[in-house]
């Protein structure tokens, strides 16, 4: 049970550096961070293994702006496999690669905790994917490494990844569109559980500067509870978020009616 605990712990830890790191804040910039939580959301993002911060971010800007065409990196409209897990078999399109040189990426480098853990990436993985997790459940409660080696880093890494990726497969295909049935990406209620409140994506990519990357309200986001209690310790500033008339409006031009 002990280990369990362990193994879920770091997968939130993980969730987070994905999540409240590389999306919200580097990617879309939704809101700043100090120093002391950067530098835990880029060990986070190192114990997900999922590329290094600005890789990460540079993929994800690039999913945004050329959604569902070739330029997308992840494109949904190639099925299911292809968006899930597919990409990251074959080489980019050629139009991912020549679309996403004409967007600036200059601000990701100019963080510094960005530029170590891209210099340390490989190192940083090995110790936060794989040795921590490993090595902490052996030494505080004497658990086998056998044991705390497949399930709170192999496992916990494998069910992470997939999370992740029902992000840019599922959430694109199945689900409502309350603020724009124009697009592809929708609201999808497991996705959100298992990404810790990434599931409401018909709302992020109509609002993807929003913070919350969900509508405000008591929604199960535990990523934004853990911005928010970050903002409440003073490490958090500058939250972006989108008005209630805002998307309100937004609903009742382009919205499906569900909401």
């Amino acid at each position: 049970l002990v280990l369990c605990l362990s193994a879920y712990f770091c997968f939130l830890m993980t969730a987070l550096g994905v999540t409240a790191g590389a999306h919200r804040l580097w990617s879309h910039r939704s809101y700043k961070a100090k120093l002391p939580l950067r530098i835990f959301l880029a060990a986070a993002n190192s114990m997900a293994f999922q590329n290094d911060i600005y890789e990460w971010s540079r993929d994800h800007r690039v999913h945004h702006k050329y959604s569902e065409t070739d330029a997308d990196p992840h494109n949904a409209r190639r099925g299911f496999f292809f968006s899930h897990i597919g990409w990251l078999f074959m080489r980019k399109h050629r139009d991912v690669i020549e679309k996403g040189r004409k967007l600036d990426f200059t601000d990701l480098l100019d963080d510094p905790v960005v530029r170590f853990q891209r210099k340390y990436y490989k190192s940083s993985v090995v110790l936060m994917c794989f040795v921590i997790p490993t090595v902490v459940p052996w030494y505080l409660w004497g658990e086998s490494l056998w044991n705390a080696y497949f399930l709170a880093s192999i496992l916990r890494y494998t069910i992470s990844l997939n999370v992740t990726w029902l992000v840019n497969s599922a959430a694109h295909m199945y689900g409502n569109r309350p603020y724009d049935k124009n697009i592809n990406p929708r609201q999808n209620t497991l996705v959100t559980l298992g990404a810790i409140g990434e599931g409401f994506h018909n709302y992020h990519h109509t609002f993807p500067f929003d913070y919350s990357a969900s509508e405000l309200g008591l929604k199960f986001n535990p990523t934004t509870w853990f911005i928010d209690f970050m903002f409440w310790l003073g490490l958090v500033t500058d939250r972006k978020q989108a008005p209630k008339e805002m998307i309100q409006a937004r609903k009742e031009r382009t919205g499906d009616g569900s909401a």
